[in-house]
């Protein structure tokens, strides 16, 4: 099975921004797509078009991230705009449905992407512990959406949560000190 993370490319519009996530949008890119959405929002950035048009699948980790952000972001109290979905396919919308975020995001189809995108500035690789307190974050923040994925996910909530603490007391794996 191909684990290699999503590209994201961005664009600033206009209208805010667009991210275009190609490829397979799972854990191993969640940290990464975590940090670019912090640092646009940080910019001042509050109206976000997610191009799904090249995206094959959403994995729980990515889904969580992202329903996180749309949960935490300033924009949201603020009465601006949900996050928008451009394009996505038939699997994602029925897993967006499926987890029940679906009423958290504004779905738009038929219209064609844009042309102008550039790859995300990369980031360091993330560590083993960052990859867990993400994995474990977006699963805790999809059971407190829906109490329908809890019992999708207590056992991988609580799997994570036992990674995490061993990884965190091993000092070559731990986060470093801020």
């Amino acid at each position: 099975m191909n684990l290699a993370p999503a590209r994201l490319l961005v664009a600033i519009a206009d209208s805010g921004v667009f991210i275009k996530i190609a490829g397979r949008a799972n854990f191993s890119a969640s940290v990464d797509f975590k940090t670019l959405m912090r640092e646009l929002a940080a910019r001042g950035y509050r109206r976000f078009t997610l191009d799904l048009t090249e995206c094959a699948i959403m994995d729980s980790t990515f889904l969580g991230v992202l329903a996180g952000f749309s949960l935490k972001r300033p924009a949201a109290a603020a009465g601006h705009p949900p996050i928008q979905l451009l394009n996505p396919n038939p699997r994602i919308v029925e897993t967006f449905d499926t987890m029940g975020i679906a009423s958290m995001f504004e779905v738009i189809t038929g219209v064609p992407p844009l042309a102008d995108y550039e790859e995300a500035a990369p980031t360091a690789p993330a560590s083993r512990v960052e990859l867990a307190r993400t994995s474990l974050e977006a699963h805790q923040t999809l059971m407190e959406i829906s109490p329908a994925n809890v019992s999708k996910f207590k056992d991988v909530a609580r799997f994570l949560a036992e990674d995490l603490k061993q990884l965190e007391s091993r000092p070559e794996d731990a986060p470093p000190s801020e």
